[in-house]
């Protein structure tokens, strides 16, 4: 599926091309325009085809359901970080929580019935040993309980990163332009690590005289507890979910440069490398290369950045200005009042401050550049150009816009936004 998606990108493009028209592979082109990403669905099927996360029809299918299905949510939770390094971009970073968008925040939905199911499994499955018959009635209770999973809308939260969806489980925070194989890369080797504690903790409770079922109730139950901070049905778009995540203590990494830093992690080296996926040199070439991306992305958009506003778009408000100057003169001239040419005035004023807003904003952000140049460190340079250059984007962008109300369509040199989106 990941090929198919690069394959039909590059065909896209091609197409495009012969029909005289560029196709917009970036995550958000347009501001105040919803932008793209991608919904990565994800499950996992023995080698007969059987998906062991659809709920089943008897309570021994159920309990194999159950067992990969907190697994997974087990292995999100424990690499949630990794995991929102994987999907990071510098074009991802302007969707990312945009309102229409899940945001930085790792979280999962999993629809009520499901909810409940776990709490009654984390209610009723005390420590201790089980009997076949206490083990027998948990079983058969929860197997009540999740054929509702099948009438309920598990999909309904499309605010979610990551969701349940029936049968399977769907990342949705991976850009448009991405390549999907690095989050999913990060997915199938924290849930195989994880499965394989997993089994590690069921042994071991074996070994200590528990009988199977209990040991993979009582694991279960253990995962659920301290998973469940992950867990969220909510809106993710809320600021009340920011302040709520961070008392739960998940991460809000918003940025590429300072998201990047997961990968290099002892706990992520750990991973890779004892999962025999990279060695260390992979990994941490990976990281330069990300990083050395992120930088020349922020880097050219900078330079175009300051080339379209200092070579088109203060030349045409400073002509716009010397017409309506040009104006007020000639309204003065004819002997009119103050009150003939007020509008004007205000409009020349306006364009000043902008035009002296944007100069000053173009060059602090040339400076910037320049320093971050010199730095020899790729995962310094790029934090640079994020934390100290980027900043100058949204400004700059302000101004233009405001700009591009008050100048003449006919001295624009470029096609306006609302032509752009709209009229032309």
């Amino acid at each position: 599926a990941i090929d198919h998606n690069q394959l039909l990108m590059d065909l896209m493009d091609r197409i495009a091309k012969r029909h005289k028209l560029r196709v917009l592979l970036h995550e958000k082109p347009y501001a105040g325009i919803n932008g793209s990403g991608k919904h990565n669905n994800w499950s996992m099927s023995t080698d007969t085809g059987k998906n062991l996360l659809s709920p089943g029809k008897t309570p021994k299918s159920n309990m194999l359901f159950l067992t990969f299905f907190v697994n997974v949510i087990k292995a999100v939770h424990d690499y949630a970080d990794l995991l929102r390094a994987s999907i990071a971009s510098a074009g991802n970073d302007h969707r990312l929580g945009a309102n229409e968008a899940p945001p930085a925040i790792i979280s999962i939905f999993i629809g009520t019935h499901l909810s409940s199911v776990l709490e009654e499994i984390e209610k009723r499955v005390k420590e201790g040993k089980y009997d076949e018959l206490s083990n027998a009635d948990i079983k058969l209770d929860i197997h009540n309980k999740i054929p509702d999973v099948m009438l309920d809308n598990t999909d309904r939260n499309r605010t979610s990163p990551f969701a349940f969806t029936g049968n399977k489980f769907e990342v949705r925070a991976v850009g448009s332009a991405a390549n999907c194989a690095s989050p999913m890369t990060v997915l199938n080797v924290i849930v195989a690590q994880q499965l394989t504690q997993f089994k590690k903790d069921v042994d071991k409770l074996i070994k200590e005289g528990e009988k199977k079922d209990g040991a993979i109730l009582r694991t279960i139950r253990e995962y659920i507890g301290s998973s469940k901070s992950i867990l969220f049905e909510g809106d993710n778009y809320s600021e009340e979910w920011a302040t709520e995540a961070e008392k739960r203590g998940l991460s809000n990494v918003k940025t590429t440069p300072h998201a990047l830093d997961f990968y290099i992690e002892e706990k992520a080296k750990r991973l890779f490398i004892d999962n025999e996926i990279m060695n260390e040199k992979e990994l941490e070439a990976r990281y330069e290369i990300n990083n050395e991306h992120y930088t020349l992305k922020i880097q050219i958009e900078s330079r175009i950045i300051g080339d379209i506003t200092i070579n088109h778009v203060l030349p045409a408000a400073i002509e716009y200005q010397n017409k309506m100057i040009d104006n007020v003169r000639g309204l003065k001239e004819m002997g009119l009042g103050e009150e003939s040419y007020k509008a004007q005035v205000e409009i020349i004023a306006d364009i000043s401050k902008h035009i002296n807003v944007i100069k000053k904003d173009v060059y602090e952000m040339i400076e910037e550049r320049k320093k971050a140049n010199v730095i020899e460190d790729a995962a310094e340079q790029a934090k640079a150009y994020c934390d100290r250059v980027r900043p100058y984007f949204e400004s700059i962008r302000y101004h233009s816009d405001k700009l591009e109300i008050l100048v003449d369509d006919n001295i624009w040199p470029m096609p306006k936004y609302r032509e752009l989106l709209f009229i032309r």
